[in-house]
């Protein structure tokens, strides 16, 4: 005999929350009500942008009692091994560690390595971490601007260790050094020259250099590679005034030496704290995110100007073919958001 099929039953609508349910659930330590405040702020949609703002002001006075590490490296090099074993290790000492990352590309490689949280399973299921992948968006300084606000969720939510995980090698590099306290640069021992492959401008921002996956047959090649950076830095202006940046050597799987790395941080901490460089640092990133802010939404708003729009495709194609000069071209628009470049 057949049973009738029946229909599942639809599932109620998401209730939506107050700015109060918000404030009181991220204070509170809710992860349900802190995962709906990051979404909130990662909407794009105009009414949900005012309500963060709103929420972000009144957990304001709640938030910066956190240590923001930046970790950066080469595909390959472990950087999520490092985070989970580190963040690990904190949970176990009673830290709350948030995890979140700056990956501009999100948006075509549907996500970052921290979109699939398998790779870090055990801090996954750590009632005192929270994961959250990088919210997609290609542009990156809207990226930057969603990070730097869950940032801020997670230390009003109690977060006192926050971690944020850059993807590959460029410029979301610099732009992490400006949202962090201390910049962890992770890499690996190969064949020849150490020092090929990375960037010096990201060797020079680093405040600690570290060689992972220095165990068994590559703990030479990697001591060694540990000595070349080490000369190499003697060479480099430091990152940080008053700090002189170590290289660490150690094996992430193996949890050989990440307790190292985080002794370096909290020194790093306690001696910048007591020079006032560490808050002279915080300060400066609140003042380059303020003027950041400024350049990005004139940016957004002159090419969404209703005179603009039409002028656009016409001045681009006569600048791409020569018969406007680029000056010319760029004055005009300039003049029609009603703005004069040459107006005493």
């Amino acid at each position: 005999m057949n049973t009738p099929h029946k229909k599942p039953h639809p599932r109620p609508p998401r209730r939506s929350l107050s700015t109060a349910d918000y404030v009181d659930g991220v204070l509170a330590g809710d992860r349900t009500v802190l995962g709906q405040a990051i979404t909130l702020i990662e909407s794009n949609a105009a009414a949900h942008q005012r309500q963060a703002q709103e929420v972000l002001s009144l957990l304001l006075p709640h938030t910066g009692k956190s240590i923001r590490l930046g970790v950066s490296g080469l595909p390959g090099a472990g950087k999520s091994t490092l985070i989970e074993t580190l963040g690990s290790r904190l949970t176990a000492q009673g830290h709350k560690v948030g995890v979140t990352a700056v990956d501009p590309s999100s948006s075509r490689t549907r996500g970052s390595i921290l979109g699939d949280k398998t790779r870090m399973e055990e801090l996954a299921r750590d009632p005192r971490a929270f994961i959250r992948p990088s919210p997609s968006g290609g542009a990156l300084g809207g990226v930057a601007r969603k990070t730097r606000e869950t940032m801020l969720l997670f230390e009003a939510a109690g977060y006192d260790v926050l971690i944020v995980e850059t993807v590959g090698i460029g410029q979301s590099e610099i732009t992490v050094r400006g949202m962090v306290d201390f910049y962890l640069l992770i890499l690996l021992a190969g064949g020849g020259d150490e020092l090929q492959g990375i960037k010096r401008g990201v060797i020079e921002i680093a405040d600690c250099i570290v060689i992972n996956k220095a165990d068994g047959e590559n703990r030479t090649a990697a001591e060694r590679a540990r000595a070349d950076y080490e000369r190499a830095l003697h060479y480099l202006p430091p990152a940080t005034e008053g700090w002189k940046t170590p290289v660490l050597s150690c094996s992430a799987q193996q949890d050989e030496g990440v307790g190292e790395i985080w002794e370096r941080v909290e020194e790093f901490v306690e001696r910048t704290r007591e020079s006032g460089a560490f808050q002279r640092r915080r300060q400066q990133q609140n003042l380059d995110w303020l003027h950041g802010m400024v350049q990005q939404q004139l940016r957004d708003a002159f090419y969404r100007h209703e005179k603009v729009v039409p002028l656009l495709e016409r001045l681009e194609d006569e600048v791409r073919t020569q018969k406007t000069p680029v000056t010319r071209a760029a004055w005009e628009l300039l003049r029609a958001a009603g703005f004069d470049p040459y107006e005493d």
